[in-house]
């Protein structure tokens, strides 16, 4: 079985453990969305905290830290009051080249199916909160950004982004699709177009929403969420994406299972493996964060 099958039937069959618990029981109470990274000898975490819809939806991410990737001490948090918002949705947490660090936040518009999402920039992970800030994907009345992946390698920035349409009214907001970007700094983005969209008829028939993306024997690899219908929002599935070029990439493999809700994988590279974080349904309704490790192939090479 190679790397991506691995990864699939880890998340999909909910191996691994607990790293966040969901801040409480029963549907709507989430611990998710996690962008982690490896550095400085340490796993770096950041991920959203949720409670249901009446009680105020994403009210929290949080960047936290970790010797051995599971066991997690929080060093910085945010809040939707601090924005404004009605909600914050997937973090994204990265170095800069610089030696500091940014937390990119998702941020729900009041009254509105419009997302924006700003950047906080400070010379340590503590400093997040308080770090300066940016808008960079602000949106408009046809468009919305959300829960975006950002990676800086060989002195390019790139951004892939979940773009929600507005135009199409209420009942046509829930659909995604995945949009690819590049910048200089990593502030000011230019999206060049639709890096991977539904396919009809499928089981990522609604939306498309990528999650990570992996740079695997010269090819872009990107792990996204997907959903046949509006019915299934919140209760995605996680597929594989592939391309020789991060801004055109074609479904490859997947889902997961049915009958449980898998999303938001972030895959850390760390020396002689990956240590894989997703959010996972559980019985009781609520989302977990789990973690697992999965051994680096010996016959896949590996770039960034």
């Amino acid at each position: 079985m190679g790397l991506l099958e691995t990864l699939l039937d880890v998340v999909g069959t909910s191996a691994g453990e607990v790293a966040i618990e969901a801040p409480g029981d029963g549907p709507g109470y989430w611990a998710g969305g996690p962008s982690g990274i490896y550095s400085d000898g340490a796993y770096w975490l950041a991920y959203r905290l949720r409670r249901p819809v009446d009680l105020g939806r994403g009210y929290a991410n949080v960047v936290a830290r970790s010797t051995d990737g599971v066991h997690f001490e929080t060093v910085a948090t945010v809040t939707s009051e601090q924005f404004g918002c009605a909600s914050l949705e997937r973090p994204a947490l990265v170095r800069l080249p610089d030696g500091g660090w940014r937390l990119y936040v998702s941020c729900s518009t009041w009254n509105s199916k419009h997302w924006w999402v700003e950047a906080l920039d400070a010379a340590t992970p503590d400093g997040l909160a308080e770090g300066t800030r940016t808008v960079v994907l602000p949106g408009d009345a046809a468009t919305a950004w959300k829960d975006i992946v950002v990676t800086n390698a060989d002195g390019q920035w790139r951004i892939w982004a979940c773009r929600h349409p507005l135009d199409g009214g209420d009942e046509e907001a829930d659909r995604m699709t995945s949009w690819f970007g590049t910048s200089a700094d990593g502030l000011s983005w230019s999206m060049t177009g639709a890096a991977l969209v539904p396919t009809e008829g499928s089981w990522d028939a609604r939306g498309t929403r990528i999650a990570d993306v992996l740079r695997l024997d010269e090819q872009w690899v990107a792990f996204y969420d997907g959903r046949a219908s509006a019915a299934e929002n919140w209760h995605e599935r996680t597929g594989v994406a592939v391309g020789a070029d991060p801004a055109r990439l074609r479904a490859s493999a997947g889902p997961t299972p049915e009958g449980r809700t898998v999303r938001y994988l972030s895959v850390v590279e760390e020396p002689g493996s990956y240590r894989v974080y997703w959010e996972s349904s559980r019985p009781d309704g609520a989302h977990d964060l789990r973690t697992a490790k999965v051994p680096r192939p010996a016959s896949e090479s590996q770039s960034s």
